[in-house]
């Protein structure tokens, strides 16, 4: 079986690598084009084109596929299946319908539970207690595909949505290497996907990491795991930005101080109350300074009771 890869990210390499590993014939791999990084903004390679040039894998990386780009690629290649991970943009008719086997995908998600981008980092965020991995046939739509083959996982209390990444995109590698072989062996099946409990992930931007001192403490302990590694949940203090990376909920003894208000902060951390409890603070970043435990932090800095975050000058 010739298998054409489309895939982008972190998340997609590991499935490449199983394909190769499990001694399936991948015959080109399709990624997004290079993208300048860092503050020399030198063009880096996607993580599935370093992963598929040093597997031998010919790699393809169009700025379009609406206009028909890969045509030719298709008729050179003739791929039986074409496997999608994580790839960034909408296949067009001509692809799904290029294939004997058509096109698979790998989501990092309970179908049809969060849809679109970043399924990840809204289960965090939503402080959903079981995700996992969805293989499915695609069709036209946003993951709206007939479900192949499904991987479930708790999520972790203290898990961050970059911890859980790394997990499902192991776990998502094995379950496409399993269903592929069914594919092959003519036993996939197909459940189409239910319309109860459609939800979309739409991606994450640097606006959407402000953290609200008004919800609870149990809602902002998930915020700021879902955004971890990146945008990075961030707060204020004497107007300048706080990260937050690290941050549990605590018992509250009854005060009823204004959210953002700082309780306490030492050695134990910064406990600051919220809409509803308080939360630790156990790990952050000061605007100009280094990422640190909390408790770092306040040996080098006064942060008296009564302080707030969240005010900007």
């Amino acid at each position: 079986m010739k298998i054409l890869f489309f895939g982008t990210p972190d998340f997609a390499a590991p499935c490449l690598a199983a394909l190769l590993d499990a001694g399936y014939e991948v015959v080109g791999a399709v990624s997004q084009p290079d993208k300048p990084q860092g503050r020399s903004m030198k063009l880096m390679p996607t993580p599935v084109k370093a992963l598929a040039e040093s597997r031998g894998v010919p790699v393809f990386q169009p700025d379009r596929l609406k206009e028909g780009q890969l045509r030719e690629t298709l008729e050179q290649l003739q791929p039986d299946l074409c496997v999608v991970v994580a790839y960034g943009k909408i296949l067009p008719d001509y692809i799904l319908d290029f294939p004997k086997y058509g096109c698979i995908n790998v989501h990092g998600s309970l179908l049809p539970r969060w849809r679109g981008a970043a399924p990840i980092q809204w289960a965090v965020l939503a402080g959903d207690k079981i995700t996992g991995v969805t293989t499915m046939h695609m069709d036209r739509g946003l993951d709206t595909g007939d479900i192949i083959d499904v991987q479930t996982t708790e999520i972790g209390a203290h898990e961050t949505a970059g911890e859980l990444f790394d997990r499902l995109a192991a776990m998502g590698a094995r379950l496409l290497c399993d269903t592929v072989a069914k594919i092959a062996a003519g036993v996939a099946t197909r459940t189409p996907q239910p319309a109860e409990g459609a939800c979309y992930a739409s991606m994450l931007s640097r606006d959407m990491a402000v953290i609200d001192w008004n919800r609870s403490a149990d809602a902002l302990d998930c915020f700021v795991r879902g955004m971890n590694p990146w945008p990075v949940a961030y707060t204020t203090l004497n107007g300048a930005p706080v990260k937050i990376f690290a941050c549990e909920p605590v018992a509250c003894d009854g005060k009823t101080e204004l959210p953002g208000t700082v309780l306490s902060a030492g050695g134990d951390g910064i406990v600051v109350s919220c809409g509803h409890g308080a939360l630790r603070i156990t790990e952050l970043q000061a605007q100009g300074g280094k990422r640190m435990p909390a408790s770092v932090y306040c040996n080098g800095h006064k942060l008296p009771a009564g302080t707030r975050f969240g005010e900007w000058a």
